[in-house]
């Protein structure tokens, strides 16, 4: 269970959370979204250690996250945009990895580096990489080692249609497998089967946090995408909605 408590930073200025608590638990395949600037990425970078908060708590399985980065070793991150050492060839990136996480993991998980046939493009520099290669590149890295918390951030991003089911099948096989997946995304349609529940952020702050079938029996819509857009719009649930 990922439990973050009163967590607040600021930027300046710029409060990107305040006073922010949530509770997310294993088994679940959470959808982040809220208006841009509402504190999605700062709650992330957060879990991943980018960014130190100001105050507040984030644990994991209640051991303090903030201070024991080694539970970190749980977390597979996707990145929108990966970035690699440009020299190194992909083969050579994911050996390096495997290399670094030696003795740190129960097993590996190679199901994407064999669907995505990585072996095909295993002698290609970093630097030559396009942006569909490099999406294929970070989903294998995330689920290399089998992580318990997988943070996908637009994982369909630069993705060929192919890819993107691959990748979406695969989150498909892990959810209820006692993982924890938080994704971020403004391709929303691409989420629709696999999301269970929504986060959305406002201002810093949790506004709401709820099973999606509840939210689409609520608004007497199948779609994420409209559900999404008339909680930002504040339209009541109880309001149809116009098809035009």
């Amino acid at each position: 269970m990922l439990t973050a408590q009163n967590i607040s930073k600021s930027f300046g200025r710029l409060k990107a959370l305040d006073d922010f608590s949530a509770t997310l638990a294993l088994g679940h395949t959470v959808l982040l979204t809220g208006p841009n600037g509402s504190g999605k990425t700062t709650f992330l970078k957060c879990v991943l250690g980018l960014v130190q908060p100001d105050g507040g708590s984030l644990t994991l399985d209640n051991q303090n996250l903030l201070r024991q980065p080694e539970l970190r070793r749980h977390i597979g991150y996707m990145p929108q945009i990966g970035r690699f050492p440009d020299h190194l060839k992909v083969g050579q990136i994911i050996d390096m990895m495997r290399g670094i996480r030696e003795g740190t993991y129960d097993r590996t998980d190679e199901d994407l580096i064999e669907s995505f046939e990585i072996s095909k493009i295993a002698h290609k520099p970093a630097r030559t990489l396009s942006g569909g290669m490099r999406q294929k590149l970070s989903a294998c890295l995330a689920l290399l080692f089998d992580p318990r918390i997988l943070i996908l951030d637009e994982p369909t991003a630069s993705l060929d249609p192919v890819s993107a089911d691959i990748l979406k099948d695969k989150v498909r096989s892990l959810r209820g497998a006692h993982k924890l997946i938080l994704m971020t995304s403004h391709v929303l349609s691409d989420l629709d089967d696999l999301t269970t529940d929504l986060m959305y952020l406002v201002e810093g702050k949790l506004a709401i946090h709820r099973p999606v079938d509840e939210l689409r029996a609520e608004y007497g819509e199948s779609r994420l995408s409209r559900i999404v857009v008339r909680i930002m719009r504040g339209t009541d649930p109880t309001t149809p909605h116009s098809a035009s």
